[in-house]
């Protein structure tokens, strides 16, 4: 997170900006706060990039996030495709992406990374189940929170059954890193598999901090991934998920396992260390680093405005025994002071009461002697409560 920058708009959809999240080749994403204290992730298109192309593939998202619904996914927060600069709000997980974390920490233990590859399976499952691709999944699209994972980032997702392009035929749209040779090539007709090759990337990633493929640039990587000869890379992948990860990443499409397969044979890898696939995910979310959050400073109050701050009086009950002995030279020390009793105030003494719980004497009159008498605090104490209250009166903030 970053603070926000001079040219960086203060508020936007009902969103006060708080500061910068991060960004990508669409925009730049905000930590915003609604006016009921609501934080969510606001993403803005940046101006430099907003064309017709641009804005299709922005309202797509914007629908594409309509429909998903699950736990492993971000929700919806509002969004505004039509405006002059179009923004979209989604739920804030404060947690870092699995890149940063791999970066900061190592690649994950064995059961970590399985539990990761079911539940994203499960996140991926509603992502489809709702007629949707991602075609972007990538570790810095995966946030890790207390809670489990959490796909984000609907900027590239399009209907499965679109038939429309919103990109020039042999425009590559994703990142190469994770991306199945399919969509390396520039084709824009994808099916589920191409989900589930990403998701073999990512938890070869999530295993080893390493990509199937590597190079010096994303051509040189899109070639390694095109090429038959040349098999992904799966030095340091622990071999209870060789398996599996090598069938993920095959290059046929039809060869590849589908969801429900990956999420049985990772849980199968969890069972075999001897825990539940809730036991996992406990350890995932343990792995999560605590976060502190910014949020919107406080307003400043005017002085002696009605949202001015209140002082409890103190109540000493202890002292109640010896405060008729003290009470008048207190109260001729805060005459002194000039603490004494407001114009159209009442003494404290003329406030007689019954405690709770006291028996009342014959005739329904109240006891005699102490339980007769309000619990007052004692003299000093009174006379730190009323100057307290004069600088209150007095005092800006």
């Amino acid at each position: 997170m970053e603070p926000l920058r001079d040219n960086d708009p203060k508020s936007i959809g009902g969103f006060a900006l708080v500061c910068r999240i991060g960004a990508g080749g669409m925009g730049q994403v905000f930590l915003g706060e609604s006016a009921a204290g609501h934080q969510a992730a606001v993403k803005v298109i940046k101006a430099s990039v907003l064309d017709e192309d641009t804005r299709a593939r922005f309202l797509s998202e914007v629908d594409s996030m309509r429909t998903v619904y699950g736990p492993f996914v971000a929700g919806f927060v509002g969004a505004d495709a039509a405006a002059e600069q179009p923004w979209l709000a989604v739920e804030y997980v404060p947690g870092p992406d699995l890149r940063t974390y791999v970066a900061g920490h190592g690649p994950l233990p064995l059961a970590e990374t399985a539990s990761l590859g079911a539940l994203l399976a499960e996140g991926l499952g509603t992502v489809h189940d709702a007629g949707l691709l991602h075609r972007d999944l990538k570790p810095q699209n995966i946030l890790l929170s207390e809670y489990g994972p959490k796909v984000i980032d609907f900027g590239l997702a399009v209907l499965a059954e679109r038939r429309t392009m919103l990109t020039a035929t042999g425009f590559v749209v994703g990142s190469v890193l994770c991306m199945p040779p399919e969509q390396a090539r520039g084709e824009h007709q994808l099916e589920r598999s191409a989900d589930v090759y990403a998701l073999g990337a990512v938890l070869l990633f999530a295993a080893t901090g390493r990509y199937p493929y590597e190079g010096p640039t994303w051509q040189a990587v899109a070639l390694k991934i095109e090429d038959p000869a040349t098999p992904p890379d799966l030095t340091g992948l622990p071999p209870e998920l060789d398996g599996l990860v090598t069938d993920m990443l095959a290059l046929d499409p039809a060869a590849r396992p589908t969801l429900p397969q990956v999420i049985e044979r990772l849980v199968k890898v969890i069972r075999g260390l001897g825990l539940t696939a809730l036991q996992a995910k406990r350890r995932l979310a343990a792995l999560t680093p605590e976060i502190v959050v910014p949020q919107l400073p406080p307003p400043v109050l005017e002085p002696g405005g009605s949202d001015s701050a209140y002082t409890p009086t103190i109540v000493d009950a202890a002292a109640a025994e010896d405060d008729e002995e003290t009470s008048a030279p207190a109260r001729a020390g805060a005459e002194r002071l000039g603490l004494g009793t407001e114009p159209g105030e009442e003494p404290e003494d003329a406030v007689p009461a019954v405690p709770t719980g006291a028996v009342p004497g014959p005739g329904g009159t109240p006891p005699r002697g102490r339980a007769a008498t309000a619990v007052r605090p004692a003299a000093p104490l009174r006379i730190a409560e009323r100057i307290r209250a004069a600088y209150a009166r007095e005092a800006r903030f």
